[in-house]
């Protein structure tokens, strides 16, 4: 029994792994693929390629920036329904969402490695014999 669930660790450590580096790798490129920027005035990585999580992160940041300047410092929900600045702060509020959902999708996809790394190297540790031990002395 012990071989079956130390193999099954090592499976479906190896799987989990596999999913979260082709999740990061798919997310990435999808992000890539955008060719968005992040804006000279972010306060963190300012004109790198928006492709992982950092930059994913500051380029919604500074998103949020630039509309709360726009809109006199009002969200979407502040704003009168017949406010033509309302739009902004919709479109702002979209893209700031599918930013900040890649950013969680990295960290799902980080979260799967890390566990799959841990089973399948609890796979391996179940696996590996147990030392042998002296007979205990009669008495």
């Amino acid at each position: 029994m012990r071989k079956v669930a130390s193999l099954t660790a090592i499976i479906v450590g190896i799987v989990m792994v596999i999913a979260g580096v082709a999740t990061w790798i798919v997310v990435s490129t999808t992000l890539a693929d955008q060719k968005i920027t992040v804006s000279e005035d972010a306060s963190c990585a300012a004109g790198d390629d928006v492709n992982g999580p950092i930059s994913a992160y500051c380029q919604a940041d500074i998103i949020n920036h630039h509309a709360l300047e726009a809109t006199g410092g009002k969200t979407y929900a502040e704003l009168a329904q017949d406010d033509p600045l309302r739009e902004t702060a919709m479109t702002s509020s979209f893209l700031q969402a599918s930013l900040f959902t890649s950013v969680v999708a990295f960290g799902v996809a980080l979260m799967a490695i890390g566990v799959g790394l841990v089973l399948a190297l609890i796979g391996f540790a179940l696996r590996t014999p147990a030392p042998a031990r002296e007979p205990a002395a009669a008495t």
